[in-house]
């Protein structure tokens, strides 16, 4: 990890910290499928030019495209949806530590589908601590009864459930494509998608917004979504898909503080504890620093 690569994965962590705060901001006067449509919308518009002026290989044909919009269904439209929905009953940080779960849900889905991602004992120990860190979060109330918070909780784990989903998907079926004219197409075939749906369940797009809630949109679709995944693919270009995990670890805490700050929330205790669990789980998939405990005990004794 060089320092620019260090530079560009705390950019991300930032920008992907901050989206929920936009998207509760924006929450005030949009609903959650017109908030997906918007990203989904102007991510396309402002990814397409710069795959153009790249000039990177287009997709072409109808089989191409029908992999690409289930890929917008899986990676944008579904996670997006459930997301912004529990935003509306759950606080900000509480869903961003949830979310953290999806390198979990990913190794996990990763080892049922693919031969070459066999669960290895040090992969199980992270997802055990993973999902004891989830269950420590949504605490055992929300197993009395499914109110409007345990229903926000349990779409976030959906969330990630959807976006592991996703990554087997794109492992399978979208090889052969660049990764920006990937995400550009799959915004794309979201919005396609999701432009309709939103039509049919809450009208049509509201145009007479706040400052506020247009900004909002704009830091979700083009931040957020367009520029978080032009740095995103930066990132394992220079670095390694390995080391993107990392953001996984950075974006809760910027989210929590944001929520904090910005929208005075206050987090249970457990939900910190959750965290720390679940970063924990984290740290074990990734394996490198038991690598390195492993190499200093094994390293011979100074001498004097």
């Amino acid at each position: 990890m060089t320092n620019a690569a260090w530079a560009q994965l705390g950019l991300l962590a930032l920008i992907w910290g901050g989206s929920f705060l936009s998207v509760r901001v924006a929450l005030d006067e949009v609903g959650p499928m017109w908030i997906v449509a918007h990203r989904a919308v102007w991510a396309a518009a402002v990814l397409w030019p710069v795959v153009l002026l790249r000039r990177l290989p287009l997709p072409r044909g109808l089989r191409i495209w029908a992999v690409l919009i289930v890929m917008g269904a899986l990676n944008n439209v579904i996670p997006f949806g459930l997301l912004a929905w529990g935003q509306q009953h759950v606080e900000t940080g509480l869903i961003a530590i949830l979310n953290a779960s999806t390198a979990i849900f990913g190794v996990l889905f990763a080892a049922i589908f693919f031969a070459d991602e066999r669960l290895s004992a040090r992969k199980a120990l992270g997802v055990g601590l993973g999902f004891s860190g989830v269950v420590w979060v949504i605490g055992p109330a929300a197993l009395s009864g499914f109110d409007p918070g345990a229903l926000g909780q349990v779409a976030a784990i959906g969330a990630t459930v959807s976006y592991a989903l996703a990554s087997v998907w794109a492992r399978k079926k979208m090889g052969a494509l660049p990764p920006l004219t990937s995400a550009a197409g799959m915004t794309t075939g979201a919005a396609l998608l999701i432009v309709p749906l939103a039509c049919l369940a809450e009208g049509a797009p509201a145009l007479d917004l706040a400052p506020a809630t247009i900004g909002a949109l704009a830091y979700v679709s083009v931040g957020s979504t367009a520029l978080a995944y032009i740095i995103y693919y930066r990132v394992i270009a220079i670095a390694g898909s390995g080391n993107v995990l990392l953001v996984t670890l950075m974006v809760a805490p910027v989210a929590i503080l944001l929520g904090v700050a910005v929208l005075d929330e206050t987090l249970p205790a457990r939900a910190y504890a959750g965290f720390a669990l679940l970063a924990c789980g984290l740290v074990v998939l990734d394996g490198r620093l038991l690598r390195r405990r492993q190499a200093r005990g094994a390293s011979p004794a100074p001498r004097f």
